[in-house]
Formats: structure tokens, C-alpha cells, sequence
């Protein structure tokens, strides 16, 4: 099986990648336009200094997942974004307390999905073909996968 699927295996890195990041810019960029609204829901579920983790939360989520698609330090923004994931999850998607609003099953489900979303970044730090992908100049563009150095 395994040979049947080497072939496939660099475009399915970064497809993998390319996913991951896109999970990760997307919220960043709604953070920017619900601002306000963010960091109302911060408060409300007790993140400390808000404002400020807001502004910061969103560079990385913006930063990491483009790092993460173009492979840059694909392996450092993999265990960055999974650790600041984790901490997330500590925070907003506090199913164990209940707010007014907010469905304790949809808090679970969403803590239920960032836990396997850390179990794929994990896979990041432990697979060689999820790593980067470099364009080269060339007239065609080819892709050519970086070798991997252990």
C-alpha cells in the first residue's frame, strides 16, 4: 500500500498543509473583522488581558497558517499553532461551564475538533512528505519537493 500511495504522498502534504493553514487565516482574518465582538467573547469566558492576546492571537493565526501553507518552518508553526490551539481550548471551548447562549454540545464539539485538528499538526512534526514544498524560478514553475534532513 505503502508504494502505491508514495507517488501521491508530496501533493498530499501540501494539500494537507495547504487545508491546515486555511483553517487557521481564515479565523485570524474573521478576528480582525469581529474585533469588538471577539474580545467581548473573550471576557466573557475569563481570558485574561484580551485586548492585548486578541491582537496577538490574530498575527499568529494569520502568520502561522500562511507559514504553514507556503512550508515555511512548517515544523515551528505545527507546534506553535497546536499549542496556542491548546490554549484556546482551555479558554473559549470551556464545555465544563455553561453560558448564556451557548450550547454546551456545540462547545464540545468544537473542543472535540481542535483536539484532532493537534493530532494533525503532530502529524506535521512527525512526517518528512508534509514538509516544504519550494518554487523554483523556473520558465515552467516545477514544484520540487525538499529533501529531508534528519
Amino acid at each position: 500500500m505503502d508504494k502505491l500511495l508514495q507517488p501521491f504522498q508530496s501533493m498530499l502534504g501540501v494539500a494537507g498543509r495547504f487545508l491546515l493553514g486555511l483553517y487557521f487565516v481564515l479565523p485570524g482574518i474573521s478576528k480582525i473583522i469581529g474585533f469588538d465582538g471577539t474580545t467581548q467573547y473573550m471576557i466573557e469566558h475569563g481570558v485574561p488581558l484580551a485586548a492585548a492576546l486578541l491582537p496577538i492571537t490574530i498575527v499568529l493565526q494569520i502568520g502561522g497558517g500562511a507559514a504553514l501553507i507556503v512550508g515555511w518552518q512548517t515544523r515551528a508553526m505545527a507546534l506553535m499553532l497546536a499549542g496556542m490551539t491548546v490554549a484556546i481550548n482551555l479558554f473559549m471551548h470551556d464545555f465544563w461551564n455553561v453560558y448564556e447562549g451557548l450550547s454546551q454540545a456545540h462547545e464540545t464539539q468544537n473542543l472535540l475538533k481542535h483536539l484532532i485538528l493537534i493530532f494533525y499538526l503532530k502529524i506535521i512534526l512527525a512526517q518528512p512528505w508534509m514538509l516544504p514544498v519550494k518554487l523554483l524560478a523556473y520558465p515552467k514553475a516545477k514544484l520540487e519537493i525538499q529533501k529531508w534532513v534528519t
